[in-house]
């Protein structure tokens, strides 16, 4: 059973960093999209950016380019999601997830995942 495990959220001032893991073992399809979701309180879902297994890359929201970065080690089966000047609208959880089996293409919609790990809390605040 696949299970995305993230790591990395924490209390973090304005303009800060921080970078979150996901471990995705336990699959051997090569066909493959783990993406990075957040949610605020009060709000849906909201994709934050995806790589595939072709090694394609998107980003979902305007208000990340530039800021954060998706990058992926296979070695250890591993998603990281590097976010740099940080602002207090970043706060929320952030969910990873897994589409499996999936094209070589990222997909923006939550429904599109079916495996999804239990969050980590980003908080950006003095």
């Amino acid at each position: 059973q696949l299970q995305p495990v993230e790591s990395g959220g924490g209390l973090v001032q304005p303009g800060g960093s921080l970078r979150l893991s996901c471990a995705a073992s336990g699959f051997t399809s090569g066909s493959y999209a783990i993406a990075w979701f957040r949610q605020a309180p009060g709000m849906e879902r909201e994709g934050v950016a995806c790589i595939s297994s072709s090694g394609g890359r998107r980003d979902f929201g305007d208000s990340m380019k530039g800021r954060f970065i998706i990058s992926e080690d296979n070695a250890r089966n591993t998603v990281f999601l590097q976010m740099n000047s940080l602002k207090p609208e970043d706060t929320g959880v952030y969910y990873c997830a897994v589409k499996l089996p999936s094209g070589p293409v990222c997909y923006e919609s939550p429904a599109e995942y079916n495996y999804w790990g239990q969050g980590t809390q980003v908080t950006v605040s003095l």
